[in-house]
């Protein structure tokens, strides 16, 4: 099978390789036939391109920008997160992926995240659904950073030979039959996790004194709604860095949302494009923490650690996110998508609404088109044969719908 193995290690990623374009009009072309961009647009994008450095790594620096300014005190910190005793060299993965693409992968840093749904402050173990799922690739190189947000009920092998919502493998075996899902699925090679739950979240927004969101009209009732639970959740942590008692949210417009009312904003879904949307709503808050905390003293940083470190799990080694914290300033944020692309949204499977990858062949191919630039990747064997099934659980055959967040 051929495969370009030359992915984002190569350099610069090739201007042909299927990204739309942005339409322009009435532009003067340069003698290349390119169409050139005007001084005020020109500025609009350099002032983007240092937006989306200060926004690196999105989830990911969630947790590692708190290591900022700590220096000397960060190693004694880290003993703080969770260990739930997943072994990095213990989990799966596809062992027919070509070697041309092994050998490719070894050259990213691929983390998976996920977010929980728990309702128990600190429970990030086995039985706790991940209501997000992001793949983080980290090119070991570059040090560009592309994010993938996988649909929590796409419709995949669980990593156990059962199918159905992908977000309840971690439910059945914890981060470690998660990321085996995600390994299985999509012909990767993760080794690595971060989990958080509702608490540590609100925890972090509090501290910062909250983030700024432009709350849509159609967002207000769904916040509202959301907070009654999400407050209940605040309660059991029973804990003076939390409020768990914010004021509904009255208008729609540009405003400050504390812990309690951001989380219920990250979960609504039923508003817009389901659970596509959420999964922006979910960016935006996350790219609020990441430019307070980067402005934030050192007083406060740490006791965000203090706070919100006991409410994370990680297997990541303690020297790994040492290394990767001190080249944190080199990290530049790629662009982000959603996986799968091609897919059939809301389609009953045993009385449950799913996303059908339509598909899995032709997903996974884009996903590693996205995250490696490989133009011409195959999927293994094993995703082949997840592919036959899910077409012959649900009847779809092919790239049915695209569609994109």
């Amino acid at each position: 099978m051929a495969t370009n193995t030359k992915g984002r290690n190569a350099g610069k990623r090739n201007s042909g390789n299927g990204r739309h374009k942005e339409h322009r009009t009435h532009r003067e072309r340069d003698e290349y036939g390119e169409y050139k961009l005007s001084r005020k647009e020109q500025k609009r994008l350099k002032k983007a391109k240092r937006r989306r450095k200060l926004i690196a790594i999105l989830a990911v620096e969630f947790v590692l920008i708190l290591f900022l300014g700590m220096g000397v005190f960060a190693l004694s910190k880290l003993g703080k997160l969770q260990d739930l005793g997943v072994n990095p060299d213990d989990i799966g993965m596809n062992e027919d992926i070509d070697e041309d693409t092994a050998e490719l992968l070894s050259g990213y840093t691929n983390i998976a995240l996920f977010g929980l749904g728990s309702r128990t402050p600190g429970s990030l173990g086995a039985g706790e659904l991940s209501d997000t799922i992001i793949i983080a690739s980290i090119n070991n190189e570059t040090k560009e950073v592309r994010m993938i947000s996988v649909y929590r009920d796409t419709y995949l092998n669980r990593a156990d030979d059962t199918y159905g919502k992908c977000n309840a493998a971690y439910s059945k075996g914890g981060p470690k039959q998660a990321i085996e899902m995600l390994n299985t699925n999509l012909d990767l090679n993760i080794k690595y996790y971060v989990s958080i739950d509702f608490t540590a979240l609100i925890k972090t927004v509090d501290l910062l004194g909250g983030v700024e969101i432009d709350v849509k009209p159609e967002e207000v009732d769904a916040i509202n709604g959301y907070m009654y639970e999400t407050t209940e959740i605040a309660e059991k942590a029973d804990d003076d860095s939390i409020n768990p008692y914010n004021s509904f949210i009255e208008e729609p417009g540009l405003q400050t949302l504390y812990g309690v009312q951001a989380t219920a904003y990250c979960r609504i879904r039923k508003v817009g494009n389901n659970d596509y949307e959420r999964t922006e709503r979910q960016r935006r808050v996350i790219e609020q923490i990441v430019e307070k905390s980067r402005t934030a003293g050192l007083g406060k940083i740490n006791a965000m650690i203090d706070e919100v470190f006991p409410l994370v799990a990680t297997n990541i080694p303690k020297t790994t996110l040492i290394g990767m914290a001190a080249s944190m300033m080199s990290y530049e944020l790629g662009e982000t998508s959603g996986f799968p692309t091609y897919r059939v949204d809301n389609m009953k499977m045993d009385g449950q609404a799913v996303v059908i990858p339509a598909d899995l062949v032709a997903n996974v191919t884009e996903l590693h088109r996205f995250l490696f630039d490989e133009e011409d990747y195959y999927p293994s064997p094993t995703v082949l044969d997840i592919n036959e099934k899910i077409i012959s659980d649900t009847g779809v055959k092919a790239q049915e719908t695209a569609g994109t967040e």
